[in-house]
């Protein structure tokens, strides 16, 4: 068994208070035992402007951001899943959120970039999000092996599309996420638990939760969910961080008692 940790933040337009933020709470979640913690998305900045973001993107391989990621992986000893950062993308004018994934040497071993973007005018309220902005989408899933079982990363809005994981073949997803106040109180427990009873796995989701400076306001509640689709550990908001167990044998179990996984079966269109 592996202790795992999912981070939750209230992030700021400031990104170096962001990023004393999360080395705090990597220390504290490594104190506690885990080899393995998951940031948030936009834990390096939640901006005043969605632009923003474009004025602090980072050419891939090389800038402070993902030097933090580096550094705090090799000082703690400690795989780091860097929820979302902004790298430079194809157009000038926008950006990749990629999710950088570290080992505990403090090298990178893996990049995913956000699918699915988040445009959408959130219904009962005033808001209006349009990631495609200042976002180019990703195009391909990502599944990597670990110490820790076979990984698949997602990043939020990918979470509501089920076709997205089923072939992943995961033992844990984790899904790096800035839910808002209202989608996250009407889904966000109930999608992730969802994703964990497909897929027969476990999954690690660690959400931004609080007030944020921009005046936007996200659900927290960051969760880790075993294969039956179990809360293990919860944490509601502020910054903190959530941990638990992930244990490949009773995975294995699982999936052996409720063979769920290879019941499925595909039909095209």
């Amino acid at each position: 068994m592996s202790r795992c940790a999912a981070i939750q933040m209230a992030s700021s337009p400031n990104v170096s208070a962001n990023l004393l933020e999360a080395e705090k709470l990597i220390a504290e979640a490594v104190k506690a035992g885990a080899k393995l913690v998951a940031l948030p998305e936009n834990f390096a900045l939640m901006g005043d402007h969605e632009l923003d973001k474009i004025k602090a993107k980072e050419v891939d391989g090389s800038g402070p951001i993902q030097s933090f990621l580096a550094t705090v992986a090799k000082k703690y000893g400690v795989w780091v899943v860097g929820g979302t950062i902004p790298i430079a993308g194809n157009a000038s004018n926008k950006v990749r959120a990629a999710c950088l994934i570290y080992n505990d040497q403090g090298e990178r071993v893996a990049r995913y970039d956000k699918v699915h973007l988040f445009d959408v005018n959130v219904p009962g309220s005033n808001d209006v999000y349009r990631e495609s902005d200042s976002i180019e989408p990703g195009t391909e899933p990502l599944v990597i092996d670990t110490p820790f079982g076979r990984v698949g990363i997602a990043v939020c809005y990918d979470l509501r599309f089920p076709e997205f994981f089923r072939n992943m073949g995961m033992d844990i997803l984790i899904i790096p996420s800035a839910f808002t106040a209202e989608t996250g109180a009407a889904h966000w427990e109930l999608l992730l638990r969802a994703r964990a009873v497909e897929n027969l796995c476990y999954v690690i989701a660690p959400n931004q939760g609080g007030f944020h400076l921009n005046g936007r306001k996200t659900f927290g509640h960051s969760m880790i969910i075993d294969p039956w689709g179990v809360v293990l550990d919860c944490y509601k908001t502020g910054g903190g961080f959530v941990s638990a167990e992930i244990d490949l044998e009773r995975l294995e179990k699982v999936r052996s008692a409720f063979p769920a996984l290879n019941h499925r079966r595909f039909f095209c269109e």
